[in-house]
């Protein structure tokens, strides 16, 4: 059977610059959570001290994943990320199990959860108060958001379709703006008089209500660790990353510290408009401390913050995903035009276009998509330990191997990330086991799909 190297010629090129590599790692992170989870941790924990706590351990975790990351992507820069690295450690079928996982739902529910909240967003502006009205209603309804979503969706696929150099540039001339409009957010709340703030004395303001314990602490961590997400996306395009045993490296490490500077500065600024109690009972906080201070006009700029910010994610998060289903295509293990280059935009199009599909299927599903996106998130969490243990197989096993990088802190940084990683595992499946054990289910319906690939002629049947 001929492979898809064989038949096609085109290759993808590495145009991506240590500046877009970074971009890729901040802008994809920084999505809306900032904006949003300040409330779910206050209400978690009851305490700035503690909601700081959790920002901080959830950035320590981040960045010991990212050090970890950053090893294995200087080491093995090809496109997928992290399904090479578990497919070279643990053999084609774990890898190919991970790149079911997410390439049949975890993205495309990824791409559907960001396009749906930029909708929402923008839905907040009085110009667009008709998303909420349907276009049609028979057989099924479909709203005019949901096709706003679409169309953001199918946009931003269409320009990674067009080149990744394309996408890089949008990548980072957005989150350059992105973070512009953090700071001024932060510069607005913390420069606030007393007339309109508590000020400093808000820090030490407790909500009575929260729930309080390991199990609050627990539930602040995941939501800062489901705001810190995104930084393994970079890896997945590595494959295009020029000079990978540096830039990737340092677009790792750079991008996570500067998100969490921001976090912690955001943060910072909110605690210092609204007490705690206030920011436990707001759906928007960071909305609502610009709003005390500004009025509408300061609701709107963090509004237009958040829109711009999401719109980001959606580009890192359709660019990094494609290049899953590519890899395993080119393995010989899933269709073979999944893994065609574009002879002229050196862009793996058919991925492009076949999860831009995958997406807008969900976006027509209206809100019963969430519950697939719910399965995914023990899923994601069990790749992650899985993916970030291969660095201790490689060590091993490919010990006089060439490394552009080697994490400081081997081999605790990496054995830290992988403990802490099963206990938020333990302790989501306790919390949401139906769930959890759904998304195990989803990962193990991949094998007979493997398995029949292989009989096709994957061509790789031992690890590499």
């Amino acid at each position: 059977m001929p492979t898809a190297t064989q038949t096609t010629h085109a290759e993808l090129s590495r145009d991506l610059g240590v500046s877009h590599a970074a971009a890729v790692v901040v802008g994809t992170i920084i999505g809306s959570g900032i904006f949003l989870v300040p409330t779910e941790m206050m209400q978690a924990v009851g305490s700035a001290r503690l909601v700081y706590l959790a920002w901080l351990v959830g950035g320590v975790l981040s960045f010991f994943g990212a050090l970890t990351y950053a090893e294995l992507g200087a080491m093995k820069p090809q496109a997928g990320g992290e399904y090479v690295y578990v497919r070279d450690a643990y053999g084609p079928l774990a890898g190919f199990l991970y790149a079911w996982t997410w390439f049949v739902i975890a993205k495309p529910a990824s791409i559907a959860t960001i396009a749906t909240g930029l909708v929402r967003i923008l839905g907040t502006f009085q110009i667009f108060s008709f998303f909420s009205r349907n276009v049609i209603s028979i057989p099924f309804s479909v709203t005019w958001g949901q096709l706003v979503a679409i169309a953001a969706a199918a946009l931003i696929s269409f320009l990674n379709y067009l080149g990744v150099k394309k996408a890089g540039e949008f990548q980072l001339v957005f989150t350059i703006l992105k973070v512009f409009i953090i700071f001024g957010i932060v510069v607005i709340c913390l420069g606030a008089g007393q007339s309109v703030a508590s000020g400093w004395s808000n820090f030490a303001t407790t909500f009575t209500g929260a729930r309080g314990g390991l199990a609050g602490f627990m539930a602040a961590l995941v939501a800062a660790l489901w705001a810190y997400d995104g930084w393994n996306d970079l890896n997945m395009v590595g494959g295009e990353v020029k000079n990978p045993g540096r830039n990737i490296p340092i677009a790792l490490i750079a991008g996570v510290a500067i998100v969490g500077l921001l976090y912690i500065l955001v943060n910072a600024g909110v605690q210092y408009v609204l007490p705690a109690d206030a920011i436990a009972a707001s759906p928007r906080p960071a909305s609502d401390a610009v709003a005390r201070i500004m009025g509408s006009a300061g609701a709107n700029i963090v509004s237009a913050g958040m829109a711009i910010s999401m719109l980001v994610t959606l580009n890192g998060t359709i660019m990094s995903g494609a290049r899953i289903p590519y890899a395993v295509a080119r393995d010989g293990y899933f269709f073979p035009t999944l893994g065609e280059v574009h002879p002229r935009f050196h862009t793996p199009s058919m991925a492009i276009l076949v999860q831009a599909v995958l997406s807008i299927a969900l976006l027509l599903l209206g809100q019963s998509f969430r519950q697939l996106f719910s399965l995914a998130i023990f899923a994601e969490w069990l790749f992650y330990m899985i993916a970030g243990s291969t660095v201790f197989v490689f060590r091993r096993r490919e010990a006089e191997a060439v490394r552009p990088y080697r994490m400081i802190g081997y081999p605790v940084v990496p054995a830290f990330f992988i403990v802490a990683a099963a206990i938020l595992l333990f302790y989501t499946f306790r919390e949401n086991w139906l769930n959890s054990l759904y998304g195990i289910l989803v990962i193990l319906a991949g094998v007979p799909i493997y398995l029949w690939f292989r009989h096709r002629g994957g061509r790789r049947s031992e690890p590499a």
